[in-house]
Order: C-alpha cells, then structure tokens, then sequence
C-alpha cells in the first residue's frame, strides 16, 4: 500500500510541472536574415519587454490564474496568490479536471488541493484517504533540494519551482529569436499588446536551461504573453510539444502588489517526501 501510496504522490508531484510551464532560450535566426524594418521592429519588442520583463520582476506580487492541459496526463486549473521579492511565497488552489492525474486524485479522496509554496519547500495538502496512509498526516512536503530523489525530472521541478514567477514568461519570450509585436488587443477589458515568439531545443546554447528542457522532454515551444499600459504581464500563453504529449497553459495576472499569505502547516499534519522515497526504497 505505501508503495502505491508513494507512486501516487510522485505523479502529482510531476503534474506541478505544470504551473511554472518550462523555459528555455535560443538564439536561432533566419537564414534569408531580416530586413531594416524587421531589425528596428525586432528591436522595439524586445526593448519592451525589458521593460515588461523589469517591471513584473519588482511588482514582487501577484494574483494568478491558470489553466493547463498536459497530453492524456491531467488538465487542472490553479487560484491563487504568488510573491516573489524574496524567493516564491504564495498559496494556491489546484483542481485537476481531467486525464490520469484527476483519476489519481479521485482515488486519493478529492480532485482539488491546496499548494502553498515557501522559499525553502512546496506543501501539497492531499485528501483524506491520502491522510489513512500516511498515519493521518494531510500535507505532504517537498523539500527543494530533496527533490532530486525523483530522478532528473524531480531535479527539473525543484528549480522550476523556486523560479515560477510571471517574469520568466517575459524572459522566456526574449530568448526567443523570432519574437515580434503581433498588435493591441484587449486582455478581460483592458487594453493590452501581444508579443509572440518560438523556441526550438535544438538551438538553445544556455546549457542550464538546455538542461531544464531535457529533462521536461520539450522539443519546442510557442510564448505568447499580452502586457498593458503599466508595462505589466497580464495574460501569457505557453504551448510545447513533449515526449509525453503537447502542453499548453494560459495564465491571467492581476492585482499586483497583492499582500501574500503562505503559512507552514502543522508539523504534526505533515509528511516529508524525502522520507517517503526512502521507505519506498526500503532505506529506512
């Protein structure tokens, strides 16, 4: 049962993936190279989303939210508040709507949890029937850094998570070779500018973030993002095909400078993941 019990929580703990979408940076150009207009265009862009990309960093705070599908793996949705000033605080509400991962969760008691994200770990509260497994603890916590017992991917998820912050969106999309100003448009009644850009794996050069996207088995990427008057992201739409399938997530920032709450649960109420991978281990 343990042994299930840990599978079970591995794979949701892959399936938080999902809420930081996956970065990458290449440098690839047109080998017909562009014009004078297409230069001083391309220059523009990204002079704005420097802007957008600083501007975002030091709003330091933000409500957030966002829906993801992944292959047949799990489509969910996540509600919450996110700061980042010092390391990634926040709370957020997660239900899994759809695919292999919603099953799982059904099976554990409740297809919605709450995660509560800590500069130093990520806490998943699980349901009930998670909680007779695990002698009645409800919250399970991944240490950051003991994430690399997952394997790479675990490793992947453990820096994805310490920088899932609205501006990676921007810095993701200024990596990118080709990005342009696609035009103003109107992001919930606002209005707003939509940037566009791709990323190839094949060509990124960062080999950090080469790195991330072999472990998340990405072979390209789309990055859309909208960003308003206050030079502010507001809406960014992320597509990548994986080795498991394509994923694509569309998130809405607002209500920047929101006072963000993050409380760490009752050590009696908590299970660590680390001990967890050892039992499945028959370590300890």
């Amino acid at each position: 049962m343990q042994g299930r019990t840990v599978r079970r929580v591995s794979l949701v703990l892959a399936a938080a993936t999902a809420l930081t979408g996956v970065t990458a940076c290449t440098s690839q150009d047109s080998s017909d190279g562009p014009g004078k207009d297409d230069r001083a265009a391309h220059g523009r862009s990204v002079e704005a989303l420097r802007s957008a990309e600083r501007a975002t960093r030091r709003a330091a705070s933000a409500r957030v939210e966002s829906t993801t599908t992944m292959g047949s793996l799990m489509s969910m949705t996540a509600d919450g508040t996110l700061g980042w000033g010092d390391g990634i605080t926040g709370t957020l509400t997660i239900t899994y709507t759809g695919g292999t991962l919603a099953d799982t969760m059904r099976r554990l008691g409740s297809t919605s949890m709450e995660a509560r994200y800590l500069p130093d770990a990520y806490y998943a509260r699980m349901g009930e029937k998670f909680a007779e497994q695990t002698g009645g603890r409800h919250w399970i916590r991944y240490a950051y850094e003991d994430l690399a017992l997952a394997g790479g991917s675990g490793a992947h998820l453990g820096d994805q998570m310490r920088t899932t912050t609205p501006n990676q969106s921007v810095k993701l999309l200024l990596a990118s070779g080709d990005v342009r100003k696609v035009g103003e448009e109107s992001v919930r009644g606002r209005p707003a500018t939509h940037y566009s850009g791709t990323v190839a794996a094949a060509d990124v050069t960062d080999a950090a973030l080469k790195k991330q996207l072999t472990a998340a088995g990405v072979t390209s990427e789309t990055v859309d993002v909208w960003i308003d008057e206050r030079n502010l992201l507001v809406k960014k739409v992320e597509k990548a095909r994986m080795t498991t399938g394509r994923m694509t997530q569309t998130a809405h920032y607002g209500d920047y400078g929101v006072r963000v709450r993050a409380q760490r649960p009752p050590l009696s109420d908590t299970g660590d993941f680390e001990d967890l991978m050892r039992k499945r281990a028959g370590t300890s």
